[in-house]
Parts: structure tokens; C-alpha cells; sequence
């Protein structure tokens, strides 16, 4: 079991970044699949979910209407399209599965945990957004 994220990288405010979440070693489309970021000093975040028929889907606040979520089954891959990105949004980003297949508790307790039902993290990717 294995996730891999990319697609980070150093661009400037108002640019845009794709991160990719792929997996090997399993079914992700079974799974839903979150992304979360970590910044030194504050709290992890998350940032946005999608479940595992893609019927739910999460944005957290400070990235709603600027990031999308999405799966392509094909490519075992979900990506998160992030656009008009701002200083703040700079942070390691994370990809996660749900603990449990089918279940998607992942994304519906995104909102409110500080503590994620995740069983396997991606080893994340470093965006950096310049002023």
C-alpha cells in the first residue's frame, strides 16, 4: 500500500498547481481520499476530500472556490487543482486514504477532526507561493 504525491512547486500568487495523489498496491477508487497541508508552527489543515464514488466532496474554507477535487479511477490518481493561489496556501501537502473502504468517514469528518481516519499517508509534496 502505497500513495504518492506530487506536483508541488514555487510559483507566484494568482498561478496555478495541479498535486497529484497516485497509489499502488491497491484499489483507490474503493477508497475516499483527502488532502491535508502542514505548515510549520500551525495546525494541520484539512483542505479537501472526495469520497470514494466521488458523491462527496469537502473544501475547507480558506480554499473553497480556488481548489477542485477529482479521481480518474483509470490512473488509481486524485488530484487537487489549485488555483488563484495565495502566500497562505504555501505548505507541505499531504494525500490520505480513508481507514475503511466504502465508507468515506474520511471526508465527513474532515470538518471537524483533529484527527484523521486515515490508515496510509502520501510521503507529500511542498508548495510555495511567492508574493
Amino acid at each position: 500500500v502505497q500513495l504518492q504525491a506530487s506536483g508541488g512547486g514555487t510559483v507566484q500568487a494568482g498561478d496555478s498547481l495541479r498535486l497529484s495523489c497516485t497509489a499502488s498496491g491497491f484499489t483507490l477508487a474503493f477508497y475516499a481520499v483527502g488532502w491535508f497541508r502542514l505548515t510549520p508552527g500551525k495546525e494541520r489543515e484539512g483542505v479537501s476530500c472526495i469520497g470514494s464514488n466521488s458523491s462527496i466532496t469537502y473544501y475547507g474554507d480558506s480554499v473553497k472556490s480556488r481548489f477542485t477535487i477529482s479521481r480518474d479511477n483509470d490512473k488509481n490518481t486524485v488530484y487537487l487543482q489549485m488555483d488563484s493561489l495565495k502566500p497562505e496556501d504555501t505548505a507541505r501537502y499531504y494525500c490520505a486514504r480513508d481507514g475503511v473502504p466504502l465508507f468515506d468517514s474520511l471526508c465527513r469528518t474532515m470538518p471537524t477532526s483533529q484527527t484523521p481516519d486515515a490508515d496510509a499517508w502520501g510521503q507529500g509534496t511542498l508548495v510555495t507561493v511567492s508574493s
